[in-house]
C-alpha cells in the first residue's frame, strides 16, 4: 500500500494552521493590553498608542479571516483533486487553441494561466479591502482606486512578459538535466537572481514609482565614505503616491551601491540625523558581511531544495498520491514544495533568529559611529509614525518576525549604554 502522502501533507497544513491561529491569539491578546510596555512609557504618546493599537487589532481580525478562507481553500484544492483537474483542463485548452497537448511547456503556461487568474479572483476582495478599508481608515493609504488597478495590471503585464521564458527555461533544465539536474537548476536560478536584482531597480521599480536625486546627498556620502561603502547614487522614491508607510532600502552589486529613501521617511524625521542614524543601521549590514551571509544562505537553501527535489521527482506514488497518472515538471516541484513544508517552517524560523541578530549588530554598530540617540529617535518615530505595534507576544514575534520589536532593540541600545558606564 502506497504512503498517502497527500493526505499527510493536507493534515500538516491544518496542523499549521491551527499552531499558527493560537500565535494569533497569543499576540491579539497582547494587542488588546491598555497599557504601554514599560520600556515605551513616557517614550510613545498615548495617543500614538492609541491609534497603534485599533490599527493593529483591526489587521488582526482581518487576518484571522484571510488566513480561514486561504486553509479552506488550499486544503480542498489538494484533498478534493481539484490540483489534477485543473491540469487536464489546461490540457484541453491548449487541444482548442490548435497546439499538441503533450508539449509540457505550452501545458505548464497554460496551467499558470489559468492559476494566475484563480489567484486574482480570490485574492482582490482581501486586497481590496485592506487597502481601502483598513489603511484607508487609518490614515496609510494615499492610492486610488484607478492607480490600484494600474499597478495591478502592470504586474499582470510582467508575469506574462517574464514568466514563459523562465518557465520554459525550468521545464528543459529539467528534461535534459541528467544527474547534475540540481546543480543546472541552481546555476540557473543563481544567474536570474543576479539578473533580476539588476534589472528591478533599472527596468521594472521605475514602472511603479518616481526616484529622484536624495536629499541628504552631503551627509549620507560622508557617512558612506568614512566606512568606504561605495556609493553610487542616492535617491528618494515617491512611496507617499501610494501609502504613509515609511522605508529605506540599498541595493547593488560590488562597486555600483544605491541608496533609496521613502519621501514620507524624510517627512517623518524632521531631525536629519535621524534619517543619517537609520541609514548608518543599514550601512551596518554592509559592513558585517550580513548581506553577504544571507545571499549565501540563501543558494545553500535553494540547491538543497533542488537537490530534494531530483531525489523524489520520479516518485510515481508521490504523484499517484495527488492524482496525477503523468509526471509534470511544474506539478513535481508544486508537490515537493508542500512536502518539505515541516522542514520550510523550521528553516525559517532558524532564519528569523539570525535576522534578529543581525538587527542587534546593526543597531550596535551605528551606535558606535555616535548615532545611538538618534537612532533610538528615529526608530521610535518609525514606530509612531507607522503605527506599528507597541505590545507584541514573545512567542509570536519569535515565530514571525524578522526583526526584533521596538522594546527589544531599545533595550539592547540602553543596556550598552549601562555596560558603557
Amino acid at each position: 500500500m502506497a504512503f498517502p502522502y497527500m493526505e499527510a501533507v493536507v493534515g500538516f497544513m491544518i496542523l499549521v494552521y491551527f499552531f499558527e491561529t493560537y500565535l494569533d491569539l497569543r499576540q491579539h491578546a497582547a494587542l488588546k493590553l491598555t497599557t504601554l510596555p514599560k520600556t515605551l512609557v513616557g517614550v510613545i504618546s498615548q495617543e500614538k498608542f492609541e491609534k497603534s493599537r485599533a490599527y493593529s487589532l483591526d489587521k488582526s481580525h482581518f487576518n484571522f479571516v484571510h488566513e480561514l478562507v486561504t486553509i479552506l481553500l488550499d486544503s480542498a484544492i489538494l484533498f478534493y483533486g481539484i490540483l489534477p483537474w485543473f491540469w487536464k483542463k489546461s490540457g484541453s485548452f491548449v487541444v482548442l487553441a490548435g497546439f499538441n497537448e503533450e508539449n509540457e511547456i505550452l501545458h505548464t503556461l497554460a496551467f499558470l494561466a489559468g492559476v494566475m487568474i484563480w489567484s486574482q479572483i480570490t485574492d482582490l476582495p482581501f486586497s481590496l479591502y485592506s487597502t481601502f478599508v483598513i489603511e484607508a481608515r487609518h490614515g496609510f493609504n494615499k492610492q486610488t482606486i484607478w492607480l490600484f488597478f494600474r499597478d495591478l495590471f502592470k504586474g499582470i503585464c510582467l508575469s506574462i512578459l517574464l514568466g514563459p521564458p523562465i518557465v520554459s527555461a525550468i521545464i528543459l533544465i529539467v528534461q535534459k538535466g541528467g544527474p547534475y539536474l540540481a546543480i543546472y537548476l541552481w546555476a540557473f536560478m543563481f544567474v536570474l537572481s543576479l539578473v533580476m536584482m539588476t534589472l528591478y531597480p533599472v527596468f521594472i521599480a521605475p514602472l511603479f514609482n518616481k526616484f529622484t536625486p536624495g536629499e541628504l546627498r552631503e551627509k549620507i556620502e560622508k557617512l558612506a565614505s568614512s566606512l568606504k561603502f561605495p556609493l553610487k547614487k542616492l535617491f528618494v522614491v515617491d512611496g507617499s503616491t501610494r501609502s504613509s508607510h515609511s522605508n529605506a532600502y540599498m541595493y547593488g552589486f560590488f562597486k555600483n551601491k544605491r541608496i533609496v529613501l521613502y519621501d514620507t521617511l524624510i517627512q517623518q524625521c524632521k531631525d536629519d540625523v535621524e534619517i543619517v542614524a537609520v541609514i548608518a543601521h543599514e550601512l551596518g549590514h554592509w559592513k558585517l558581511n550580513h548581506t553577504m551571509y544571507s545571499f549565501i544562505a540563501v543558494q545553500i537553501l535553494t540547491f538543497l531544495q533542488f537537490g530534494g527535489y531530483t531525489l523524489v521527482r520520479n516518485s510515481t506514488d508521490l504523484f499517484r498520491s495527488f492524482g496525477f497518472d503523468t509526471q509534470p515538471v511544474l506539478i513535481g516541484l508544486i508537490i515537493f514544495q508542500h512536502t518539505v513544508i515541516p522542514i520550510q517552517h523550521l528553516v525559517s524560523l532558524g532564519l528569523n533568529l539570525v535576522s534578529r541578530s543581525f538587527e542587534f549588530q546593526a543597531d550596535a554598530f551605528a551606535k558606535k559611529l555616535g548615532y545611538g540617540s538618534a537612532l533610538r529617535a528615529g526608530l521610535v518615530k518609525l514606530q509612531e509614525e507607522n503605527l506599528s505595534s507597541m505590545n507584541t507576544d514573545p512567542w509570536y514575534s519569535a515565530y514571525h518576525y524578522s526583526h526584533p520589536p521596538l522594546v527589544e532593540r531599545l533595550a539592547a541600545i540602553d543596556e550598552s549604554d549601562k555596560k558603557a558606564d
